[in-house]
């Protein structure tokens, strides 16, 4: 058994990765992660090194995303799909507590942990920062069944080997380069030579996966290889975002045209909002059953682009389309810094590429700040 700590480095290789998915299973890990379904990279459960996306890649613009053939046997040669992580962490659909009739009042009792703890599999930078922020969110609500699946899920990190058509991580500052917000972080290296993987440990958790992993050690020449890889992803962005100042710059432009021509373009199809790995939109009902001795309390995903989101009284606040776009940006890139201290983006492009008519984030923003600052009419006395 080897004792590693966080911190160190090593080699995995790739004849060996079975057996990296083999010391999770022991550990009691369900391992979800990408692969190939319905012609787009998803993530569902991963229980051989054949369910990853071996040798596949995507392309990716504007409300577009095609599937297509690497010329090599990369695991995680590709970007992002259209599923986030918060899909485990945060579920479309969910009983949080079910309250039973105890003589005149009614007893709640926390819907509890169901299943063995997961293995993230393959969590990109930006999914990392997507989940911290996440954590924040639900942490300042309170939330006890986000909390609950959160301690119990393991991240293992991949570095991005190439950048999507859409991304722009390096604007937001979140990637490409994976943080210390991991327990494992993984970056494959792959030539006509060799074909491994560089890891990192970066918890006590993740040197103990290791532990009976065969592994060798990590170079200088290998870390190097890392560093390349990362600054070439870099320099490959799809997408950039001038971020300096937006805040004030979305909330001082409330009427700007810009608004009314996405508004124009936009289906309010909510796909931008479901693909989104930091939206947290959500409804809760209550269900009820005839004897009136039970009732369970359901969460769903919700989105701001529905009309009934923001109703009061039966009369929605937000009446035209380009007032729900405009409230969906302006919150994921300015007000989010009042609410949460941060912006609620990480420039993974998921809204971009899984948007049907192509509205693009980075443009939007880029025109809005392309206009001249408001007049400020000074008052004569």
């Amino acid at each position: 058994m080897v004792e590693l700590a966080v911190g160190d480095r090593r080699i995995l290789a790739r004849s060996d990765f079975p057996a990296f998915l083999d010391a999770l299973n022991k550990l009691g890990y369900r391992v979800v992660g990408p692969t190939v379904r319905d012609g787009a990279i998803v993530y569902g459960p991963i229980d051989r090194v054949e369910d990853l996306p071996v040798g596949w890649t995507e392309r990716q613009e504007a409300g577009k995303y095609r599937l297509e053939r690497r010329g090599d046997e990369a695991l995680f040669g590709y970007a992002v799909g259209p599923h986030s992580w918060k899909k485990y962490l945060f579920p479309a659909h969910e009983r949080l507590w079910t309250a039973s009739r105890k003589e005149s009042r009614f007893v709640p009792a926390p819907e509890p942990a169901d299943g063995p703890p997961l293995a993230f599999l393959g969590v990109r930078a930006c999914e990392l920062a997507a989940i911290a922020l996440q954590d924040h969110v639900f942490a300042k609500a309170g939330d006890v069944a986000y909390a609950t699946r959160r301690a119990r899920a393991l991240r293992i990190a991949v570095q991005c080997g190439q950048a999507g058509g859409t991304c722009f991580c390096v604007s937001t500052g979140t990637g490409p380069a994976v943080g210390p917000s991991h327990d494992l972080a993984l970056t494959e290296i792959l030539t006509a030579e060799r074909h491994v993987f560089f890891v990192e440990v970066g918890s006590p958790m993740g040197a103990r996966v290791l532990a009976s992993v065969p592994l060798g050690p990590a170079s200088v020449e290998d870390e190097r290889t890392v560093e390349q890889i990362v600054a070439r992803t870099s320099a490959s962005m799809g997408r950039t975002m001038v971020v300096s100042g937006i805040r004030d710059l979305l909330v001082n432009h409330p009427e700007h045209p810009r608004w009314e021509l996405a508004g124009q373009r936009c289906l309010a199809c909510t796909n931008c909002t479901m693909a989104c790995p930091t939206c947290f939109c959500q409804t809760t009902e209550e269900v009820p059953d005839l004897s009136g001795e039970r009732v369970e309390r359901w969460r769903r995903w919700d989105s701001c682009f529905n009309s009934a989101f923001s109703e009061l009284h039966g009369t929605p606040i937000r009446k035209s389309t380009s007032s729900r776009y405009r409230q969906w940006m302006t919150h994921k890139l300015a007000t989010w810094h009042d609410q949460f201290g941060s912006s609620g983006c990480v420039g993974c492009g998921r809204c971009i590429t899984w948007c049907p008519v192509g509205i693009d984030i980075t443009e939007e923003a880029a025109a809005i700040r392309a206009s001249p600052p408001p007049q400020v009419v000074e008052e004569r006395t």
